[in-house]
């Protein structure tokens, strides 16, 4: 096979799952009600009002407040992933061909879900339209850039920034699409999606063999999903939290929060790395 037809079959076969993942029911995450939910026990009235209005930044914020409240959303949807990962482990060898597959689906939400929360927390626009329940092709781009980062992809921070900084400059209440469709950053798209595709090849094998035992699968699935789904979220998160679209820009405002110290699973260097695969908070 032609190394351009690899790298066309790598890339559709990522887009094909994250289509797939994000018709999920539940996977998509209502903003305005995220963030009243997340920000309540932490903010006034008045700042979670003008974070849904506007941003958590234009709400003035403070980052250690969105830093304890995105730990918290990270916690959650791991153990939820763990949960449904090892469930599927249980049947082992002889139900692999239809848990494989769910369980890949899954993962994939949770890491569609985990997405949304770090995005809006970290002041991005919404990523979904309201008026219809197709995945454009600017929210596309974006998740796919997420994706990337969560799996320490270079490329893929750098076209964070790149979009992060239209935002910023166009205070803007939508995503730019002509520069996820058209422009400089939609290249890089393209790879990124490719390289995830090949990734996803072998996060299927490392499943598959996961599951292969009756019982004891199930341990060893819910193990390596928690064990990889953790530091990815936890590198999207420090790339958003860094960005200059999520300071704060009315200053420091009161917020009623006691920040406590939270254990930091290590990500290791942020090269090309390879690692394996509701409600609120």
């Amino acid at each position: 096979m032609a190394t351009s037809d690899l790298i066309e079959n790598s890339e559709s076969h990522f887009s094909a799952v994250l289509v797939g993942a994000a018709s999920i029911p539940g996977v998509r995450i209502d903003r305005a009600e995220y963030l009243r939910s997340a920000l309540a026990r932490y903010c006034s009235e008045e700042q979670v009002r003008r974070a849904i209005e506007e941003t958590p930044a234009a709400a003035g914020i403070p980052l250690e407040v969105l830093d304890k409240v995105s730990n918290e959303s990270i916690n959650y949807e791991a153990a939820k992933a763990s949960a449904l990962s090892a469930a599927a482990g249980i049947p082992g060898l002889l139900f692999l061909p239809a848990t494989v597959p769910a369980d890949l689906a899954q993962y994939f939400g949770h890491m569609l879900r985990i997405a949304q929360k770090l995005a809006y927390l970290y002041s991005w626009p919404d990523l979904f339209s309201a008026d219809s329940d197709d995945l454009d092709d600017a929210t596309k781009g974006v998740l796919t850039l997420f994706v990337g980062v969560m799996f320490g992809t270079q490329s893929a921070n750098a076209a964070v920034g790149k979009v992060a900084g239209e935002i910023s400059k166009q205070v803007a209440k939508k995503l730019p699409q002509q520069a996820l469709t058209k422009g400089v950053i939609y290249p890089i798209v393209k790879k990124v999606a490719s390289y995830l595709g090949v990734q996803m090849t072998k996060q299927t094998f490392a499943q598959t063999v996961s599951k292969a035992i009756p019982l004891i699968g199930a341990v060893v699935s819910g193990g390596l999903t928690l064990a990889t789904y953790l530091p990815m979220a936890k590198r999207l998160k420090s790339h958003l939290s860094s960005l200059e679209l999520t300071k704060p820009k009315d200053g420091v405002v009161d917020a009623e929060v006691v920040i406590v110290d939270v254990v930091e699973l290590s990500d290791g260097d942020d090269t090309e790395q390879q690692p394996g695969l509701s409600a609120t908070p």
